[in-house]
């Protein structure tokens, strides 16, 4: 019985003292001191490259969203508030990035055809089903469907967490996520 609150006690001191380097992390990056930036890229690279991926549907995207995030870092963090997690505003930032990317890759993409213009959309990310049935189907949702997708379903975001993300509304969000759903349905099945 005197080891669960020994652990507990260990748990919670270790929880404080990684929060502690990673605020002493945060500062020196401010700073743009390299090390500092380098163990921030070492403990969330992946994890924001798996996002970015999703989002972007591309690996090449995927790593100049990373890329974009690191080099703007000690600017961007002069606008961190640190109120809540610093992956979970980062993460933030990456998604801003990612979108930014696709709105510019849409609008280069634009082909003027007979007086009429023509976009081709597209992008990716995974789930539940076949990983690489997903990719394709997701891939085939217009961005703004799939950016509500990957960030409700993956990476579980909640609506209005959503909507303060892309500057949307709520409901707008849910929309979006019901029409998603309703064509990926029809694209894989009733497997999801």
């Amino acid at each position: 019985m005197s080891g669960e609150p020994e652990s507990a006690t260990a748990s919670a001191h270790m929880r404080v003292s990684t929060e502690s380097r990673e605020a002493t992390l945060i500062e020196r990056a401010r700073d743009g001191e390299p090390d500092a930036l380098a163990a921030l890229y070492e403990r969330h690279a992946r994890s924001v490259m798996g996002l970015a991926h999703r989002i972007t549907g591309s690996l090449e995207d995927a790593e100049d969203v990373l890329h974009d995030l690191f080099l703007g870092l000690p600017e961007a963090l002069h606008r961190y508030e640190e109120r809540g997690h610093f992956e979970g505003w980062l993460k933030r930032v990456a998604v801003r990035i990612a979108l930014a990317r696709l709105r510019s890759q849409r609008r280069r993409r634009e082909v003027r055809v007979s007086g009429e213009t023509v976009c081709a959309s597209g992008a990716s990310g995974e789930g539940v089903v076949n990983r690489t049935a997903l990719d394709r189907a997701l891939r085939a949702l217009p961005d703004d469907l799939r950016v509500v997708f990957v960030l409700k379903e993956i990476h579980g975001y909640s609506h209005a967490e959503i909507g303060a993300l892309l500057g949307i509304r709520t409901n707008t969000s849910e929309v979006r996520l019901h029409r998603a759903m309703k064509r990926l349905r029809r694209l894989l099945g009733e497997e999801l």
